[in-house]
């Protein structure tokens, strides 16, 4: 999908290690959580954004993109595709540095204003099945 090799490394190793999660909550069950381990064990700054807010991995959460108060270099979205869009906007406009869309989440509308605003996107592919590559 959208996220050449170069794209993606830039992205997992030199954008920046602050990495908010956008539906990363305390159900281990679903898939973000799982990713977020791994982020965090690759040296990433795991920050979790969910309605409820809740601490994840010991990282305080946050409602919204806008309610952190410090960067945010690369925004991870796990939600779905028709809410995708608005967190990519989001992203851009509190000055994040690139967008990840997880697998499954695709949005071709929201790939292209957020590259033409400047920052790099991958979407539909994964962080923890591509950090491991990078070698």
């Amino acid at each position: 999908m959208d996220g050449d090799a170069a794209t993606i490394r830039k992205i997992l190793t030199e954008l920046g290690d602050t990495w908010a999660v956008v539906g990363l909550s305390t159900n281990r069950g679903r898939a973000a959580y799982g990713v977020a381990e791994v982020l965090r064990r690759y040296g990433k700054r795991v920050v979790p954004v969910h309605p409820k807010a809740e601490t994840v991995h010991g990282e305080q959460g946050y409602a919204s993109l806008a309610d952190i108060p410090f960067p945010v270099d690369v925004v991870d979205v796990f939600v779905n595709s028709d809410l995708a869009g608005p967190v990519a906007d989001e992203a851009v406009r509190i000055g994040a540095r690139a967008v990840w869309f997880q697998l499954g989440v695709v949005d071709e509308a929201a790939y292209d204003r957020t590259r033409a605003a400047g920052l790099d996107m991958v979407m539909d592919r994964c962080p923890a099945i591509e950090i491991p590559r990078l070698g």
